[in-house]
């Protein structure tokens, strides 16, 4: 879940994820893990915890030729049974000499102690350049409970760049456009102040708003560390 903010998830604003994409190292191909700690975990302007605390992380493998795969985790509380999400990714990235990036990839959100099940996956791509991102979703399957259907989408755009050397400031604005006519579509707007702590990875503070429902300012920290 640390490939895009937009599309995964608001907590990905911590050093577990990057609005832009990462450039790719044509010598070899990497594996790297991050973990992080949130005080709530978002997804696309809706918590995930019922407003407590989760710990998350995940681990990606990329070859040189800007090919990937992944998993992410966290805990959750929906109410019922279910106790954490796992996501399971893979795709294809790069960054162009020009400074536009992209990518394209699907992901599968899975939620294995559910009582029924929850589970779904989206096909989703992103363009970035410089500062900018731009990205969308489609859900391309689903399962009897799960929170969004086939044929449901997410827009995003979202800006971030370097305050000084340790600050960073970042904004998105997403979009969930639901297939079924009867759902009322909504925006979520997502604010982040992230500080590079060096070795002890990155620390932000981040405030989260949804026009539709729970129309209240919530504002959550995290910490989160790439290795």
């Amino acid at each position: 879940m640390n490939r895009m903010t937009g599309i995964f998830s608001a907590s990905a604003l911590l050093a577990v994820g990057t609005l832009a994409l990462a450039p790719v190292d044509h010598a070899r191909a990497e594996v790297s893990a991050n973990v992080g700690v949130v005080s709530n975990y978002f997804f696309r302007g809706f918590s995930e915890t019922d407003g407590g605390a989760a710990v998350q992380g995940g681990l990606d493998w990329e070859s040189p030729a800007g090919f990937y795969v992944g998993t992410w985790a966290s805990n959750v509380d929906f109410g019922d049974s279910t106790t954490y999400e796992l996501d399971l990714y893979l795709g294809f990235a790069d960054e162009l000499d020009n400074g536009l990036g992209y990518d394209i990839g699907y992901l599968y959100y899975a939620y294995p102690d559910a009582p029924d099940s929850a589970d779904f996956g989206e096909i989703y791509g992103e363009l970035s350049f410089n500062l900018f991102s731009v990205g969308a979703a489609y859900v391309i399957n689903d399962s009897s409970d799960s929170a969004l259907e086939t044929g449901d989408m997410y827009f995003y755009a979202g800006v971030d760049f370097d305050l000084t050397n340790e600050f960073s400031l970042g904004f998105l604005v997403g979009r969930t456009a639901f297939d079924d006519s009867d759902a009322e579509d909504y925006t979520h707007f997502t604010a982040s102040l992230g500080k590079d702590a060096g070795a002890m990875g990155a620390f932000s503070f981040n405030l989260e708003y949804e026009d539709t429902f729970d129309k209240d300012l919530k504002a959550w920290v995290g910490w989160g560390l790439d290795f």
